[in-house]
């Protein structure tokens, strides 16, 4: 019976050819390798042992590990005597291995005098991990190829930082492209709606003044059902196209001192028939105090004008609505006050959320689109503002819009 080969080649690979059968294999324990590693300086061999980080170990010249150091157990999950004498091919996927992959990389080591590469490499129980690998070719003094020094880390965890990296660019892309479409085609259809809308307003005023012959109160009403209706499809438009640009960052913003009792000055009478009609007591609190603030001051009075709007909506009649003006040391704010119905505290935060209406239903008698309070925060903090909502159920809601001291 044949003795066994003492070295044998891993079952795993493909059987190689006979003009593939490497040289017969000297013991590594009376090699000239063994020798040059138990010689080496003590220093070193500490220093090499002590490398938990990083896989350092010797291969003698047809491909058999000799030296096994802390590192590569760590990483690869092998005790020092699990695996000296056995080929380095036991670290690769088969699918290497049967395309020679692993000779592959000694040849150019001992070609070029080192062999770079990344890829996947198996652990002791079979587990993969990305590994960069480092091979150099180790010669005597008069060049004989004594082996190979093989220094692997394990980049699994920044390969997937990488992936991650990638994929969130992907996104980050194709989110961008997507809004630049959104807007383009917000764009165009809010041009093309409000031209017919506003045909639509036009047409009904000169009807309602009696440019075409007198109308019944009837019809009167019924034109003023229609002229509500234009100027709410235009509201809707007006949000959509608004949120698409700040989305977008097409918005700008003129950032200047703006004396806070001036903006309410502004909206304040804008609200007043919607508050009458309603049945709300519309209010200023505190007349007299203002505060100076840095900001857009068109910008802020279309939050003032949303903020007060919604707050006479969601306030039954005879409720109140008050506005009010105050400072800190650092900042200025306007509060809008109400004694509505309130907001469930687990609701607070989504109100502010794009499309997002409380209340509403298919019955409800909100009608909007959900964006005011969201468009509002946004603007408030492009323009270094913010807003904030304190509400509690059966009590009411304020609304604090806050922005820096001009200093």
């Amino acid at each position: 019976m044949k003795e066994p080969d003492k070295n044998p080649l891993p079952a795993r690979g493909a059987e190689q050819r006979e003009s593939e059968v490497p040289t017969p294999i000297t013991p590594i324990g009376k090699s000239r390798l063994s020798d040059a590693i138990k010689h080496g300086g003590r220093i070193y061999q500490l220093m090499v042992e002590s490398v938990r980080d990083y896989a350092i170990f010797m291969l003698d010249p047809n491909g058999h590990i000799a030296s096994w150091n802390r590192g590569a157990e760590r990483i690869k999950g092998y005790k020092a005597g699990e695996i000296i004498g056995q080929h380095f091919s036991v670290f690769y996927p088969q699918r290497d291995i049967d395309s020679g992959k692993p000779p592959y990389e000694l040849l150019m080591a001992e070609k070029n005098g080192t062999f770079e590469d990344e890829g996947i490499r198996l652990k002791n129980d079979g587990t993969p991990f990305w590994a960069s690998v480092i091979i150099t070719a180790v010669r005597d003094q008069d060049g004989t190829l004594l082996g190979f020094a093989k220094v692997t880390r394990d980049l699994t965890e920044r390969r997937a930082n990488e992936q991650r990296a990638i994929e969130d660019a992907r996104r980050v892309a194709e989110a961008e492209a997507a809004n630049s479409a959104k807007g383009e085609f917000l764009t165009a259809m809010s041009h093309e709606l409000r031209t017919p809308l506003n045909a639509i307003g036009g047409y009904t005023d000169l009807l309602s003044l009696g440019l075409a012959g007198p109308i019944s109160p009837e019809q009167s009403d019924f034109l003023e059902r229609i002229k509500k209706s234009q100027q709410h499809l235009m509201s809707i438009i007006s949000d959509l196209l608004n949120f698409s640009r700040i989305e977008a960052g097409h918005l700008n913003y003129n950032i200047v001192p703006v004396p806070l009792s001036q903006v309410v000055d502004m909206v304040f009478p804008m609200t007043q028939a919607q508050s009458a009609a309603k049945g709300v007591h519309l209010e200023r609190g505190n007349p007299g105090v203002d505060a100076v603030v840095l900001g857009d001051a068109s910008k802020v009075g279309q939050i003032l004008l949303n903020l007060l709007s919604n707050a006479i909506k969601f306030t039954n009649p005879g409720g109140r609505v008050r506005i009010e003006i105050a400072s800190s040391a650092t900042s200025g704010s306007i509060s809008v006050i109400d004694t509505g119905s309130g907001i469930p505290v687990a609701k607070q935060e989504s109100i502010f959320e794009p499309f997002v209406q409380l209340g509403r239903s298919l019955t409800s008698a909100h009608e909007g689109t959900g964006l005011g309070l969201a468009i509002s925060r946004e603007l408030a903090q492009a323009m270094g503002g913010s807003l904030t909502l304190v509400s509690a159920e059966g009590v009411g809601s304020t609304f604090m819009l806050s922005f820096p001291l001009k200093t």
